[in-house]
């Protein structure tokens, strides 16, 4: 694929202070492939693939932030990265041009110019994810590695019932797992959570401001035993209550879990999320 016609194409913004401008790219990628988002000493990751393709682009080697750590497996629709470039290529080119370099389970849906100063995971408030889960007896080819494939029953209200207790600020300790020296709360606030059913899937709504390792995955796990009948409501609440890590689950395959979105104070434009 040629630049060309990209090349001609007046940047937005002009450079600010400092060397170059720093720029904000929404990413969406299939993570089957890798072993995460974060670079690995010696395993494929969504990081060093991004790395890749905008060095080839610029012809410089850089260093991304990210806005949040997916584990292997793990999608993302709206995965949010930020680095520093001296290179003048249009934000056009940092769309189409990487998208060019990059392999085809990586994409780039948006660049804009950020602050100086923008942190992608350190400023944002709050991340929406979604969990799927192909509720039906027979697996599918074309769900395969994209959503859990779950047979047997599951009372959605229940699980709704169940799910609306995690709502507002809590100690999600038992819902977390393999947690670091770096955690120094397990206090997280939610603002959404709740399922839905359309045809086969069964689809998990959460967005927070922020979750602990594997938390997602974990409490989708225990809200299907809810919705199995093998966990009451009121159980579910004690787990909640109890604060002890590794209590909840067990945890969900990671391949039905996406980051659909990256809140910040500057209120994400709709048109962050689609190709410029």
């Amino acid at each position: 694929m040629s630049l060309a016609p990209f090349l001609d194409c007046p940047s937005t913004s002009m450079p600010r202070s400092g060397v170059g401008r720093r720029l904000k790219l929404v990413v969406e990628y299939n993570g089957t492939a890798y072993a995460g988002s974060q670079r690995q000493a010696a395993e494929p990751s969504v990081q060093s693939r991004l790395e890749e393709a905008i060095s080839g682009l610029t012809g410089t080697e850089v260093t991304i932030s990210l806005a949040g750590r997916t584990d292997a497996g793990v999608h993302a629709r709206g995965q949010v990265i930020s680095f520093r470039t001296a290179s003048d290529l249009p934000l056009r080119a940092f769309v189409y041009g990487l998208n060019h370099h990059l392999p085809p389970d990586i994409a780039i849906r948006s660049a804009t110019v950020a602050e100086d100063d923008f942190d992608p995971r350190r400023q944002a408030i709050r991340r929406e994810y979604e969990y799927l889960i192909l509720n039906r007896e027979m697996r599918s080819p074309l769900w395969q590695n994209l959503a859990y494939h779950l047979p047997g029953e599951l009372e959605i209200d229940l699980m709704n019932e169940a799910a609306a207790l995690i709502l507002g600020e809590h100690d999600f300790a038992s819902f977390a797992c393999g947690l670091d020296d770096d955690t120094k709360s397990t206090v997280r606030r939610i603002y959404e959570a709740h399922f839905q059913r359309e045809n086969d899937i069964v689809a998990f709504h959460i967005s927070g401001n922020a979750f602990l390792p594997h938390q997602v995955r974990s409490t989708v796990g225990t809200l299907i035993r809810v919705g199995q009948g093998k966990l009451s409501t009121a159980h579910f609440e004690h787990i909640l209550e109890a604060c002890q890590p590794g209590l909840a689950g067990p945890t969900v395959p990671a391949c039905g879990l996406y980051l659909n979105k990256v809140i910040y104070n500057d209120t994400n434009s709709e048109e962050e999320y689609e190709n410029i």
